[in-house]
């Protein structure tokens, strides 16, 4: 593995399919109630420059449980925000701590943080890319019993971070991957051209989403309006409708096909309560899976003989 996870590009097909076994295996070892503690005597920084509820408690909680210590930074609490550059917070970081999470604005700062910290750097999430969330999303599939080989995900609504992950996850993984979006609103173009470079034909972006959902085994979708997309609101709901998950586009899919969606939900916009709270969704599922897919990635990252985590 690399130093640093910023994108999912940044793993080997066998790196996340190791990353996906130790996340099962340590998720039952907490379900049984059995202690495991690789970050004893370690620290991790977790600078979020945007609010959080799921990544910052999974984060959290994940370090406690594996015996280490997580520092909270956020945006108030660091001298990034009065002016200090990423450079020289980053090499002073690297001596305080074992590794850096940070949910931050752009994406070129988490960059540009892992290019100067000596430490393992982890995206928490950017404007660009959420590999963690779709990493777990990705191993909700999994344990629900989808062949990653056969499966068919189907993204409906706003090309955004987590699109963009998927896309990225199609490349590497090479599943297929149909995404329908308004124009104007596709996945980041660079994204989409080194993913296509990878993955021809298995990438798919429309503007409709009955096409889209059509035979798809997941049916996957994410807010109309992120984080610092107030402004646009109005026009963004005015763009969307009409790409909601709902009654209508679940009886296209496969029969089964699990419902997904990163939360936050806004019911009745980007995805109905029928199909948020019906049986094949598997929505809080993925909101606990964050918990163990990060404990992995950072064992694996941090812990003595980390080689070995991939033959335990």
């Amino acid at each position: 593995m690399n130093k640093d996870l910023i994108t999912i590009c940044d793993l080997e097909t066998d790196e996340i399919q190791a990353v996906i076994a130790l996340t099962g295996e340590r998720k039952r070892l907490l379900k049984n109630g059995k202690a495991h503690r690789p970050l004893s005597g370690k620290s991790v920084a977790l600078v979020f420059e945007k609010s959080s509820t799921r990544t910052r408690v999974s984060f959290e909680v994940g370090v406690h449980q594996m015996g280490g210590h997580p520092v909270y930074l956020s945006s108030s609490d660091s001298q990034m925000s009065r002016g200090e550059v990423i450079p020289d917070t980053a090499r002073v970081l690297s001596r305080y701590v074992d590794a850096i999470v940070i949910r931050a604005f752009r994406h070129e700062d988490v960059v540009e943080l892992a290019r100067w910290a000596t430490v393992p750097v982890i995206n928490a999430l950017t404007d660009l890319a959420h590999p963690c969330q779709v990493l777990a999303d990705i191993f909700t599939i999994v344990e629900r019993g989808r062949n990653l080989k056969d499966l068919r995900v189907a993204y409906i609504g706003d090309g955004n971070n987590v699109a963009n992950s998927w896309v990225n996850a199609a490349s590497v993984l090479g599943f297929e991957l149909a995404i329908a979006c308004p124009p104007g609103y596709e996945p980041a173009q660079e994204v989409l051209a080194e993913a296509l470079s990878r993955a021809k034909g298995k990438i798919k972006v429309e503007h409709d989403p009955e096409a889209a959902a059509r035979g798809a085994q997941v049916l996957y979708t994410d807010v109309w309006v992120s984080m610092g997309q107030d402004k646009e609101a109005l026009e963004r709901r005015q763009a969307f409708k009409g790409y909601q998950v709902n009654h209508q586009i679940i009886q296209l899919a496969a029969p089964g096909a699990l419902i997904m969606h990163c939360l936050p939900a806004h019911r009745g916009e980007e995805i109905t309560e029928d199909a948020l709270e019906g049986k094949n969704s598997v929505v809080f599922d993925q909101a606990e899976n964050r918990l163990h897919l990060q404990k992995a990635i950072l064992e694996i990252m941090l812990a003595k003989n980390s080689s070995r985590v991939f033959n335990p």
